[in-house]
């Protein structure tokens, strides 16, 4: 290995979409020393659902900077003026914006930024207790050198990753695949006569309409099967999307343990539903294609949930369950994909240090207000993360319209000063119990009447 001097306030290991924009919003602190680091060559947001119509399901605002900074440099109107698009883009009156032109957004501020760096692979963090230091390891990818890095804090984006059922997960490969390779596997659909679709988030609505679109060209009968109880839409209302603001996560932070985790389940229609838009596409295409009695070649079917699967002859065999009817059937189809989500796990980058993390009973991150994960009270550095608290933060965290406040919440941790000025307020909704409330009394036992 080759030693290295190079010593940092801030690293941040993976530049998504959240590490990108802590990256935008720590450039003009003179006072911050900081890098960030990615394994890939360069920036590329989902690149296997950049689907032609596919738009963001948050509006403009919520870019990399805006709701903490919009008069940064890196926002994305500064990102239209840039490539001299503002005219367009004001005369498109798109408050959504099409998700292919957010990933070039990303892209543009990536390249521009001289604190990421990209083909750099961390390979290990670690505590130097003398130094007082994290101790990051690196391989550039491009020459197969390693170093060291030093810093003070350490803010984990790495993303979550793609989750496939056990059923599925044996027969992964080129014809049973995740959503998020989806435009990559495109040219494995070939020679299917049946698709099946497992999963009714945004991604798997998104899929199943690119594959009804194309389905009369190559004569694809299509299946949709969820587990969730319908096909429903993004809870979208203005009180709504309240529930994505810093008030209700610190709302949420104060719950028990047990209640935050059964309500992130009850609040799926907030972050793992479909866009109304999305859901009117898919029935427009429905109505059309039944026009005169004829057969839209989708079936569609909720409370199915797909137990077991297995080759079966040049397709597969999937063994499913009506959860509401009680029932079991199975299904024969050519290809599957499953559109089942992400969720976050901890790297195997951070082995070195799992013996200072501190997790809940459930192996999860302990983290606090600032997104400071707890350690051993030995470590005096700081390791913060990024969409992986979503089991203490709440439906907010992976919300592309909060990364900007808690990337400025970590700034304001790690600089010991307010970086940036946040709002007291920010929802008119108050979730807990109201500044003006009254405490009611404990409650006293009640003394038996005393007979006559």
């Amino acid at each position: 290995m080759t030693s290295t001097t190079a010593d940092y306030d801030l690293v941040g290991v993976g530049v998504g979409p959240f590490n990108l924009g802590l990256a935008a919003l720590a450039e003009p602190l003179t006072d911050l020393r900081a890098l960030f680091l990615d394994a890939r060559p360069q920036f590329h947001w989902h690149p296997g659902l950049l689907l032609d119509s596919a738009r963001l399901q948050v509006p403009f605002l919520a870019d990399l900077v805006c709701l903490v900074d919009p008069t940064s440099r890196w926002s994305f109107l500064s990102y239209l003026r840039q490539h001299d698009r503002l005219f367009p883009f004001y005369f498109a009156e798109r408050f959504h914006v099409p998700r292919r032109e957010y990933d070039h957004y990303c892209r543009w501020v990536a390249r521009s930024l001289p604190s990421c760096r990209f083909s750099a692979r961390v390979d290990g963090v670690g505590w130097d207790a003398s130094a007082a230091r994290f101790q990051v390891d690196v391989t550039d990818r491009t020459t197969g050198t390693t170093s060291r890095v030093t810093a003070r804090n350490v803010v984990l984006g790495v993303g979550t990753e793609p989750v496939v059922p056990d059923a599925l997960a044996p027969l992964l490969g080129a014809e049973v695949f995740h959503a998020g390779e989806y435009l990559h596997r495109l040219p494995d659909l070939a020679g299917a006569r049946d698709i099946t679709v497992i999963g009714s988030g945004q991604s798997g609505a998104e899929v199943v309409l690119d594959l009804f679109r194309r389905a009369p060209e190559h004569g694809w009968r299509l299946r949709w099967l969820t587990r969730s109880p319908a096909f429903a839409p993004m809870e979208y209302s203005k009180l709504g999307l309240e529930h994505f603001t810093p008030d209700h996560t610190r709302y949420f932070r104060e719950l028990p343990a047990p209640t935050r985790d059964r309500l992130v389940g009850q609040q799926w229609q907030l972050y793992k539903a479909i866009s109304a838009e999305t859901i009117a596409e898919i029935h427009d295409l429905l109505y059309e294609r039944s026009v005169g009695g004829g057969q839209p070649g989708l079936t569609m079917a909720a409370n199915v949930d797909v137990r077991a699967a297995q080759r079966a002859g040049a397709g597969y065999l999937l063994d499913c369950r009506q959860t509401r009817q009680e029932r079991d059937f199975r299904v024969r189809t050519d290809r599957v994909v499953a559109a089942t989500g992400y969720a976050a796990r901890r790297p195997d980058l951070l082995d070195p240090l799992a013996h200072l993390i501190d997790t809940d009973a459930d192996g999860r991150y302990r983290v606090d207000g600032d997104y400071r994960v707890a350690l051993d009270p030995a470590v005096t550095g700081g390791l913060y993360v990024q969409n992986a608290e979503l089991h203490t933060h709440g439906v907010g965290t992976p919300d592309l319209g909060l990364g900007a406040w808690r990337s400025a919440t970590i700034l304001n941790a790690v600089t010991g000063r307010t970086a940036y000025r946040l709002p007291a307020r920010t929802a008119y909704t108050t979730f807990g119990v109201p500044a003006d409330a009254e405490p009611v009394p404990p409650a006293t036992a009640a003394h038996p009447p005393v007979p006559a």
